[in-house]
């Protein structure tokens, strides 16, 4: 089970997990370890809330294929057991990330005193540029 929020969680079942090997620089273990890790995670096909597969699927994740399916490849550590824990945080944090609800902002009016400091300091700002002007030689 991985565990995002206290009441929210999925099955391992529904996250595919493959060993790979690394890319770049690695020494001699470079071609015969697979320490990476390639997550898939479908999210149509997964058992999380309607309203939070919708919030997913409208992401702009490059992350997210054009069928709705998370890959995520980890692959920054030496053990191919922190690029697991590495890499299904990351998929708890994305899906943790659409879960969080947005407040809805309120209209507001700039307050009377503010209008008329803004317009005395454009006034002001004004004045002094007049002043630029040139000289009359006379």
């Amino acid at each position: 089970m991985l565990q995002i929020t206290p009441n929210l969680s999925l099955a391992e079942q529904e996250i595919d997990l493959q060993a790979i090997r690394a890319q770049g620089s690695g020494g001699q273990n470079v071609n015969k370890v697979a320490s990476a890790i390639h997550l898939r995670f479908d999210i149509r096909a997964s058992s999380l809330p309607e309203r939070y597969k919708e919030r997913l699927l409208a992401l702009s994740d490059q992350r997210i294929t054009s069928d709705g399916v998370v890959v995520i490849k980890a692959q920054q550590f030496r053990t191919q057991e922190m690029n697991k824990e590495n890499a299904l945080a990351r998929l708890a944090q994305l899906i943790k990330s659409v879960t969080v609800e947005q407040k809805s902002r309120k209209a507001t009016r700039p307050t009377l005193g503010s209008k008329r400091r803004r317009m005395d300091s454009k006034t002001k700002r004004g004045r002094t540029k007049s002043l630029r002007g040139k000289v009359d030689p006379g």
